[in-house]
């Protein structure tokens, strides 16, 4: 019994100062896991941040070239028919989009749901105007009939609306 009492004196502090040191070791392991969490997490947004800020850059470029404002000055000839302007338009609005498409990677889901919502509505736009003219008017009848339905809409364009949506996110990266 002596020789129990014995190693139970000299096991019993090795086994506490073992535990304290395993426990602060853990301790220790824990907050540097954490600080190097923190420092890649710190190192990826000074790189990822600049991109994100050219990709919404980009869309809100595409949105304004989109805008009927903008496609009408850039776009419109006389030489063409409103079959032949409808065609143009879209070939244009699609080539926007894919030549930007890329740049869902660095934005939100929502804004990208806005951005894409909204060259739906303007493409919707372009159709129905279509519609309501002969394929063989002259493209500036198209024209004229896109801008005056575009200027009708009682609430804010859908292209202004996305670009308010994307300034809003670009804030929260200042707050």
């Amino acid at each position: 019994m002596d020789t129990f009492w014995s190693i139970l004196q000299v096991s019993l502090p090795a086994l506490l100062v073992g535990g304290i040191v395993w426990l602060m070791m853990s301790k220790f392991s824990e907050q540097e896991n954490q600080r190097r969490r923190w420092q890649l997490l710190r190192t990826t947004q000074q790189t990822a941040l600049p991109i994100r800020f050219t990709a919404y850059e980009r869309m809100v470029i595409f949105l304004e070239r989109i805008t009927p404002d903008c496609m009408m000055v850039r776009l419109q000839d006389n030489a063409l028919t409103a079959k032949q302007f409808h065609a143009s338009l879209l070939v244009d609005i699609r080539a926007e989009y894919e030549h930007n498409v890329s740049q869902q990677l660095y934005m939100s889901d929502e804004a990208w749901a806005v951005v894409k919502n909204a060259k739906e509505s303007i493409v919707q736009l372009v159709n129905a105007c279509a519609a309501q003219l002969p394929p063989d008017a002259p493209s500036m009848d198209l024209a004229k009939l896109i801008l005056a339905t575009y200027g009708e809409a009682s609430q804010a364009s859908p292209t202004e609306t996305a670009i308010e949506v994307l300034k809003q996110e670009i804030k929260n990266y200042f707050a």
